[in-house]
C-alpha cells in the first residue's frame, strides 16, 4: 500500500487539502505591496500556501525583501536548479513536465501515465490557488504570480516546487488594486473589493496558469479536459477548505467568510461551474482524479465515487 507520507518524502503530494489576467490591471491605485512577513502570515495556513522568492542572480531572497505584487522590466534569470519557469513549460518547453509525471508515476505506483499527469496537475493547481486566494483573504491582494517570473522546479515539493524571481529594483506594481473590506465585517455581501479580487483571481490563475497548463498537458498526453478542469476546481475547494480550518484555529470569522464568498464566486466562472458542488461546506466534485486506480489509493474525500469502481 503506497502511503502518503511515503509519496511526500519522495517529493510528489497526492490529494493536497484533501480531507483536509483577463482583468484589467489598475496602476494607478497601488496597495502597499506584499512584503516577506504578509507572505509569512500565509505561508503558516499550509505548506501548499507558501511562496519562496528568488531575486536576481538566484540570491536567496533577504529578510524583510517585499515582494511587488506586479513587478514591471526584465525578468531575472535563475540558475537551473530552480526550474523553468512556468511560462516556457505552458509555451511548449515539455520536458519537465514529462519529468514530473515520471517521478509521480515512480512515487505512487501508478499503472497509467494519465493518472500521474491527474496526479502532478492537481498539485500543481493547488499550489496555485493556494497562494492566490490566501493572499487575497488575509491581505487583500494578491502577488503577480506572472508565469514569466514563476519558476517551477519539477524534482520538489512543496514549498520548494515554486520560486517567485524579484528583479533587483523592481518598482512595486499592484497586480490587484483592491479595496480592504471593513474590519470585522461578518456580512455575507459581494463589495466591490470582493468582485474585484475574484477577477484578479481568475485572471491570475485562470487565464494565466491553469488554462495554458491544460493545454500543454493534452499536448502532451491524452488525458481528458474535463478531468483536468475537475482537479481545478477540486483544488480550489480544498485551497477553501484549509483557510477556513486557519481561521477556526486563530478565531478569525471574517476570514472563513470572505473566503466563502471568494470561493462561491470563483466556482461561477465557466471553467469550473460544472466541475462539482457544494453542499454547505462540503464540495463534491463530478469527476474523479483516478486516484482510486493506484494501489491501496481509495476515493479521495471529494470524489464522485462512493467507492473505488470494481
Amino acid at each position: 500500500m503506497v502511503r502518503s507520507a511515503e509519496i511526500r518524502r519522495a517529493g510528489v503530494c497526492v490529494r493536497p487539502h484533501l480531507w483536509v489576467t483577463g482583468a484589467a490591471w489598475d496602476h494607478a491605485s497601488m496597495p502597499e505591496p506584499l512584503t516577506s512577513t504578509d507572505l509569512e502570515v500565509v505561508a503558516s495556513v499550509g505548506g501548499f500556501f507558501a511562496l519562496r522568492l528568488a531575486p536576481s542572480g538566484n540570491r536567496p531572497a533577504e529578510a524583510g525583501a517585499e515582494l511587488t505584487a506586479h513587478g514591471q522590466g526584465a525578468h531575472a534569470e535563475v540558475a537551473a536548479h530552480d526550474g523553468p519557469a512556468l511560462g516556457a513549460v505552458y509555451a511548449g518547453h515539455h520536458a519537465p513536465i514529462a519529468f514530473r509525471v515520471t517521478k509521480v508515476q515512480s512515487a505512487i505506483g501508478a499503472p497509467q501515465v494519465r493518472i500521474a499527469v491527474s496526479i502532478a496537475q492537481l498539485g500543481l493547481a493547488a499550489r496555485l490557488w493556494s497562494m492566490a486566494l490566501g493572499s487575497a483573504v488575509l491581505h487583500d491582494r494578491i502577488p503577480d504570480l506572472d508565469p514569466a517570473r514563476l519558476h517551477w522546479d519539477p524534482d520538489a515539493a512543496a514549498p520548494d516546487d515554486l520560486r517567485l524571481t524579484v528583479p533587483a529594483g523592481a518598482p512595486s506594481h499592484p497586480a490587484a488594486a483592491m479595496t480592504p473590506r471593513p474590519a470585522g465585517d461578518p456580512a455575507p455581501v459581494i463589495l466591490a473589493a470582493d468582485s474585484r479580487a475574484v477577477a484578479d483571481l481568475s485572471a491570475i490563475v485562470l487565464d494565466q496558469h491553469l488554462t495554458p497548463l491544460t493545454t500543454a498537458l493534452r499536448a502532451q498526453f491524452r488525458i481528458a479536459e474535463g478531468l483536468l478542469w475537475g482537479n481545478a476546481g477540486s483544488a480550489l475547494a480544498g485551497a477553501a477548505r484549509e483557510l477556513q480550518r486557519w481561521a477556526r484555529r486563530e478565531r478569525r470569522s471574517e476570514v472563513a467568510e470572505r473566503t466563502r464568498t471568494l470561493t462561491g464566486r470563483l466556482f461561477e466562472d465557466p471553467r469550473l461551474s460544472g466541475t462539482g458542488t457544494f453542499d454547505g461546506p462540503v464540495f463534491r466534485r463530478r469527476t474523479c482524479c483516478l486516484y482510486y486506480r493506484i494501489p491501496g489509493g481509495g476515493v479521495c474525500g471529494d470524489c464522485c465515487f462512493d467507492a473505488p469502481p470494481s
